[in-house]
């Protein structure tokens, strides 16, 4: 499977967060630029661009704002080792809120919207180009997306200046056969683009369907260490490069970081194949509700959740 277009892009921090509100230290988010550096991976999500007025910091860890000061604590004076990128997600992040290219460590900023949203990431995208970042739209939830809203949707990407489309499987809802049919819809609609895969692991799918993806053409990556990120996870970064035949990557790096930071924050907080999540991507619903079992006393209470979940009433 050895591709050299294809890029990897890790989202521990920036997917991991959704699970303790990006409260890691300096120590771990350095770790893990230091291991995806020498391991090859071609970009760090390190966290969110978001308006510090929408969210407190006294709630919020430092990667949830992706301050300039906070990155160039993270590079610690060095040559930057990897590229470094940030997701905006509409709504909650103001024009303003970011710094042109040439005053900030970022690369790439990945814009994250809805199917409704898409003009207002366009135009959030253009400005980011604009600023002199590479960017990227991503169409979150399309498993609940209608063919004709996705039709339009993508009509609309199509002619924007935005060189990279992920199809994002929010929901952790699909199949390889669902990948192989949007795969080719996105490439078909989108001549000239680069598309990107982003799973979640909610049928312990996220792998294979990454997999799926590759197969068909798709070379942008997304996954993250240990598979941690919200609810169900990503598919796992470690697993993803032991199958990519490209000698750049280097697979112990990330077995060394994920046994000194990655598996002690999976003694404190709980992602991956849960049967809560396990229900909601089955229903293809939001995994907010599972979120919510798994964080309370009841989170043993699964044929309960399940009964609720299933319930016509």
């Amino acid at each position: 499977m050895f591709r050299p277009e294809i890029k990897v892009i890790d989202c521990t921090v920036r997917d991991g967060g959704l699970m303790n509100k990006w409260q890691f230290d300096d120590k771990f988010v350095r770790h893990v630029y230091n291991s995806l550096s020498k391991a090859g991976v071609d970009y760090m999500e390190i966290g969110y661009l978001s308006s510090e007025g929408m969210f407190s910091r006294d709630e919020m860890g430092p990667w949830k704002f992706c301050a300039e000061e906070d990155l160039k604590r993270i590079i610690n004076g060095s040559e930057k080792k990897i590229k470094l990128s940030a997701m905006a997600d509409i709504g909650r992040i103001e024009y303003h809120d970011i710094p042109p290219k040439s005053e900030s460590s970022l690369d790439m900023i990945r814009v994250a919207c809805y199917v409704h949203q898409v003009d207002a990431a366009i135009a959030l995208a253009h400005h980011c180009i604009d600023k002199g970042y590479e960017t990227t739209i991503n169409l979150m939830a399309v498993s609940t997306v209608g063919l004709r809203d996705l039709d339009e949707a993508l009509a609309d990407l199509s002619k924007s200046r935005v060189p990279v489309i992920y199809l994002v499987d929010s929901f952790g809802a699909f199949y390889s056969e669902d990948i192989e049919t949007l795969a080719k819809r996105y490439m078909e609609s989108l001549p000239g683009k680069t598309i990107g895969i982003h799973s979640h692991n909610n049928q312990q799918l996220a792998f294979a369907n990454t997999i799926t993806s590759i197969i068909c053409g798709i070379n942008y990556l997304d996954a993250t260490l240990y598979g941690i990120g919200r609810g169900a996870g990503n598919c796992p970064l470690e697993l993803l490069l032991s199958f990519l035949k490209n000698p750049k990557f280097k697979v112990r790096p990330l077995i060394e970081v994920i046994e000194h930071e990655i598996l002690p924050w999976s003694k404190k907080i709980d992602w991956g194949y849960f049967i809560p999540y396990m229900i909601t991507g089955v229903l293809n619903q939001h995994p907010r509700t599972a979120i919510a079992l798994m964080e309370s006393e009841n989170s043993h209470k699964v044929t309960d959740f399940y009964d609720q979940a299933t319930s016509v009433s």
